[in-house]
């Protein structure tokens, strides 16, 4: 068998250009926490209004990843980028003009389209870049160590933009790196595509975009105040489609997923664990940003500063996590780096409304750690189960994996916050004996408490404002807990359905012996 040849100096620097579009997707995907105070003072959002900001660009994203993978594969994966740095540059700037909610919302969605169209390409032009498993295995280690970089860098960036310039500079700032990539990328990227794809299945991508927003929708739902019947409905609907969805896969000739790659065991077994990490890892990230902006009175200049040690982290454990690889096997390194996150997690069982911002930062930090770890291993084995033709199917289902697992944590762990925080303060001031109207603001979110305590003033006022705070650390608890609870899982999950995977043979040739044994018998 003959090696396959090694990636070149242009393909490394080519990498570094690759990897711009991803840091600005991932980083966009959380900017928003820390800026939602600012927005809110200005654009005078409802709560749900706020998590739509937050939701509806990944939202977009998953719902879209598997049509714009199929027309990269189908078009070219480098054609596809660019087109996508366009949307998204234009869409930046309709953002930074919003000036009403429903605006804003509105740019979001188009970023989210435009993050779609680019990011299968991010990722299958890596596994097309890079044939040798050992040189891919370092160049998905930087891939992943600038997505867990981004991801933990969005509320980072929002901080300091806020504090120098205004919320508005935190679109803004994407046009320049888009023109970047788009002076670049021309030059430095190779263009790919899978030359046995000839069409695109319509109906598929109307039944996977139905399909992915009612589930995430409905489930959003559920964990809200919009009642049990739309969450329940939109859930159903969601069901059906991806049902639907997956059926019509299996007769197309070319279809627009490859429904068969979850047979793969190694391959199902790391998009389920993607899936879970980013869960709970997204969940736990806007829930402790708030706690130290809302419940610590920081600025966000100042929660900036001690979420730093974080996105330090996340970039160094891509490359922990390649280091152990080469002594130990990816299931147990990716199972440890998930019980590292897990003890992150489980810091939040000491928090108080005057705890230091060092626990805030210590909780973030082994999560960073561990699930960095785990993400850059999880995402070398599937984007390695497949061959190079079939990477670009193989990138949307990572991507759509990391996105679900975003929309989820921030609607499922973010309803599991919200919920539990309305809970527990309406409990706490009942004998405050405020009227219907204040009493409404107070559980709607902690920011809008803080906005009543400061109204009402006096010691009733500081009462109500340590009620409230009490209240919300309660919850960033229970939150948290869950979240260990997933992480967990996660990790027994990966232990069992990645036992055996290799970091150093061919996944994709060893899961063809394994077909044509089963073909022979």
């Amino acid at each position: 068998m003959t090696s396959p040849p090694k990636a070149t100096a242009r393909s490394w620097i080519g990498l570094a250009v690759l990897v711009l579009p991803l840091l600005l997707i991932t980083i966009d995907g959380t900017v928003l926490i820390m800026a939602l105070p600012a927005i809110s003072a200005e654009l005078s959002p409802t709560g749900t209004q706020q998590l739509w900001m937050i939701d509806i660009y990944s939202l977009v994203l998953a719902g879209l990843l598997m049509a714009t993978a199929t027309l990269g594969d189908r078009f070219g994966r480098r054609r596809n980028l660019l087109i996508g740095a366009v949307v998204f540059a234009l869409a930046s700037v309709l953002g930074a003009m919003a000036t009403a909610p429903w605006m804003l919302i509105g740019a979001r969605a188009l970023l989210g389209v435009g993050g779609a169209i680019m990011m299968p390409s991010t990722l299958s032009l890596v596994r097309n870049m890079f044939l040798d498993r050992q040189q891919r295995r370092y160049a998905m280690a930087v891939w992943g160590a600038m997505a867990s970089v981004g991801a933990a860098a969005g509320p980072i960036v929002g901080g300091w933009v806020i504090e120098t310039f205004s919320w508005h500079a935190a679109f803004l700032m994407n046009i320049p790196v888009m023109l970047l990539l788009l002076a670049l990328g021309p030059a430095l990227l190779p263009e790919s595509r899978n030359p046995g794809l000839r069409r695109i299945d319509i109906p598929s991508v109307v039944l996977s975009f139905i399909g992915l927003i009612g589930v995430v929708y409905g489930i959003k739902t559920l964990t809200g105040d919009k009642g049990l019947a739309l969450g329940i409905a939109a859930t159903v609907v969601g069901l059906i489609a991806i049902t639907l969805f997956v059926r019509r896969q299996l007769t197309l000739p070319t279809p627009l997923l490859d429904v068969r790659l979850f047979k793969i065991r190694y391959f199902r077994g790391a998009v389920i664990t993607d899936v879970l990490a980013i869960f709970a890892m997204v969940g736990a990230l806007v829930a402790l940003v708030q706690f130290l902006q809302l419940v610590l009175g920081l600025s966000p200049l100042q929660a900036s500063v001690w979420l730093m040690p974080q996105a330090i982290i996340a970039a160094t454990a891509a490359f922990i996590a390649a280091a152990l690889v080469k002594r130990l096997l990816p299931a147990y390194v990716i199972a440890f780096g998930l019980l590292i996150a897990m003890t992150g997690f489980a810091l939040t069982a000491l928090l108080t409304p005057t705890s230091s911002p060092a626990l805030i930062a210590a909780a973030l930090g082994l999560i960073a750690l561990g699930a960095g770890m785990a993400l850059t291993l999880s995402n070398d084995i599937i984007m390695s189960s497949v061959k190079p033709e079939r990477a670009g199917q193989a990138a949307a289902t990572s991507e759509t994996a990391y996105e679900i697992g975003t929309t989820l944590g921030t609607a499922v762990l973010g309803g599991v916050l919200v919920s539990w925080y309305t809970r527990t303060v309406l409990a706490g001031t009942q004998a405050f004996d405020l009227t219907a109207d204040l009493s409404e603001r107070v559980s709607s979110t902690m920011a809008e408490a803080l906005l009543v305590a400061a109204e009402i003033g006096g010691d009733t006022g500081n009462a109500l404002l340590e009620v409230s705070r009490s209240a919300f650390t309660e919850a960033i608890t229970v939150t948290g807990l869950a979240g260990a609870g997933v992480m967990a899982f996660a990790a027994a999950w990966a232990l069992v359905t990645l036992r055996g995977a290799s970091a150093h043979q061919d996944l994709a040739a060893e899961h063809e012996r394994e077909n044509e044994v089963e073909v022979r018998h």
